[in-house]
């Protein structure tokens, strides 16, 4: 069986360090791999934070989009399918002779789609955006609700 080492340059002897375990390369990327987002279906922009919370009609989900304009938001429903996006816009024009010294507030595509355990009724949803919180009332279908049936 081959076995592979993890690349590092810059690290003595190729990467190969004689005093370390295979349990250290196994602890080093159970905790750097899952930080990063690459791979987990993002590509199309950054995710949302989103809260999903189901009563036995409807679902509700509440997602933050801080600075972003009501007209710049999509929500799509197919069927138990809900997909969010929106982008933010840099909107701030330079004055003559000031310059910036740090920006740390995110411009670019919002996107996050999830799927639900019931089909949505796309006629009845409701959405409304107010202080940077977009909130999605999805009224499960009828025909995706559980039917009892009594034995007689």
């Amino acid at each position: 069986m081959a076995d592979i080492t993890t690349y590092r340059p810059g690290e003595v002897w190729g990467g190969l360090d004689p005093f370390a375990s295979p349990l250290d390369d196994l602890i080093r990327g159970f905790f750097v791999k899952p930080l990063s987002l690459e791979g987990r279906g993002w590509a199309q922009g950054t995710p949302l934070r989103v809260d999903v919370s189901e009563t036995e009609k409807e679902y509700r989900v509440v997602a933050e989009m801080p600075g972003v304009r009501k007209e710049d938001i999509n929500v799509s429903i197919n069927g138990n399918e809900v997909a969010i996006s929106a982008e933010v816009k840099n909107e701030k024009e330079a004055q003559d002779g000031e310059r910036t010294l740090r920006s740390e507030r995110f411009y670019g595509k919002l996107y996050r789609a999830f799927t639900l355990e019931h089909p949505v009724d796309e006629a009845t949803a409701e959405a409304r955006y107010a202080d940077g919180v977009l909130e999605l009332t999805l009224p499960k279908s009828e025909a995706a609700m559980p039917k009892r049936i009594t034995v007689h």
